[in-house]
Formats: C-alpha cells, structure tokens, sequence
C-alpha cells in the first residue's frame, strides 16, 4: 500500500499532505458504510478527523495528476472491455454542498437531494474501476450568486449538460495516452 500511495500521489507537493493522502486513502479502503472523514477518521488508528477535512478541503494540491496516475495504473492492471460512462450520485440531506439539488438520484431510485458525478469506468466482467469524473452543478446553481459564494463554486465554473462533460472527460483520458477499447 505505502508503494502505491507513494507513487500516486508524488505529485502532491508537501511531505506533510502526502503522509495524509495515506491515511485518506486507507480510510476509503477500509470497511465501514459511511465514508464520511469523521467516519474515517475514527475507525484509523492514525485517523485525525481535522488533518483529513484540511487535506480533502483546503489543502492546495491538483487532484487531476493524481487521478491520472490511478487511471494509467489501472487501465493495463485490469484490462477492460470497455469504458462506461455513467452518472453516479451522492445522496445529501442539506442544500449547502457543492453542486447538490433536487435531481434523479440513481443511488436511491428516486427524485431525492443528491450531488452528481459524470463519470468513466473502466469495465470488465469483474471488475470496474473510475478512471475520471466530473461534479455536474444543475442550471439553478448558475444563478444562486450566495450559494455559489459560500460553497466556493470558482467563478466562470457553470452548469453544462451531462453529454457534453462525458466527452470533456473521454478527450481529457485521450489526452493521457488512454484510448478505450469500446465506450458504451
């Protein structure tokens, strides 16, 4: 594990967001329902639930190189079948989450409270893994100037129809030397 860790997250600039990169992603792996950071945070012997909420909220590290590591390990490791593009949602129960709104929410089968992702898989009968993804914010965000502002929606970040960010992330895996053997 500590290899892995290591190798996919070099990108990260400091030693010390490295270190918690670990035990994030040991608190991702590990059994338990609920991946929320106080849930991981208290099932990790090292678990800090403030050093994981700054690592995943505030720290200043690029999450793309690191996400692009993961898919170009993951791709030959697997060899898929195809790729599968697929929106996949989370749940909420408030309103104050990045992205969240009143929308299908497949996770549930219903019209519910939820964020969702546009996402790209890589499948085989056995196995699937995301390669990369993108938080797709619904048209009402675009004009709800205080809610933006307090979830840190960065400016000229606006909603784009789901079609159009599948494309935006197969060209950006084309652009990562990954080419699917079928996308579906």
């Amino acid at each position: 594990m500590a290899l892995f860790v290591a190798n996919v997250f070099s990108s990260v600039p400091r030693k010390d967001q490295r270190a918690k990169s670990d035990c994030y992603l040991r608190g991702l792996m590990t059994d338990g329902r609920r991946k929320s950071i106080q849930a991981m945070a208290s099932r990790l012997p090292d678990g800090n639930e403030q050093n994981l909420q700054q690592f995943v909220n505030q720290s200043t590290w690029d999450p793309v190189p690191v996400r692009r590591r993961i898919a170009q390990r993951m791709v030959p490791l697997i060899g898929p079948d195809a790729w599968a593009v697929d929106d996949v949602s989370f749940p909420k129960d408030g309103r104050m989450s990045v992205a969240v709104a009143h929308q299908y929410c497949g996770a549930m089968g219903k019209q519910a409270n939820c964020q969702v992702a546009v996402s790209v898989h890589a499948v085989t009968d056995t196995a699937s893994v995301p390669l990369q993804w993108r938080l797709f914010l619904p048209k009402e965000w675009d004009s709800d100037v205080e809610r933006r502002r307090r979830c840190q929606v960065p400016e000229g970040v606006e909603h784009r129809e789901k079609w159009r960010m599948a494309l935006d992330v197969l060209d950006e895996l084309a652009g990562w030397g990954l080419v699917p053997p079928a996308v579906c």
